[in-house]
């Protein structure tokens, strides 16, 4: 069993800054790409931003600049350090791993951490 766990969500003021934090545990020999999505009200889950585990980062065009996303190996987890934010950046904030295996590498979510911008 892998568990994914954010932290690190809240209220902010635009123009502040949040740091979110996801950490994988359990059956774990090595994580492939981890990576943040939103999912805002009444929208479909977009992706913020990604990373392998080895290779260029991806970022969605609406945060580039602004977020970055960083990642641990010794420590299964993943960052995204969010600054400058606006409004439009509230949204449930969704970690992701592909958690590698002999024959497959399924992908496993954590459960969300809301993030709200107040104007």
């Amino acid at each position: 069993q892998v568990q994914l766990v954010e932290s690190g969500g809240g209220l902010v003021q635009a123009g502040g800054s949040l740091r979110l934090s996801c950490a994988a545990s359990g059956s774990i020999f090595s994580i492939g790409a981890m990576g943040w999505y939103r999912q805002a009200p009444g929208k479909q889950r977009e992706l913020v931003a990604t990373m392998p585990n080895a290779g260029s980062t991806n970022y969605a065009d609406s945060v580039k600049g602004r977020f970055t996303i960083s990642r641990d190996n010794a420590k299964n987890s993943v960052y995204l350090q969010m600054n400058s934010l606006k409004p439009e950046d509230t949204a449930v904030y969704y970690c992701n791993a592909a958690i590698l295996g002999p024959w497959a590498s399924p992908l496993y979510w954590g459960q969300g951490t809301q993030v709200t911008v107040s104007s």
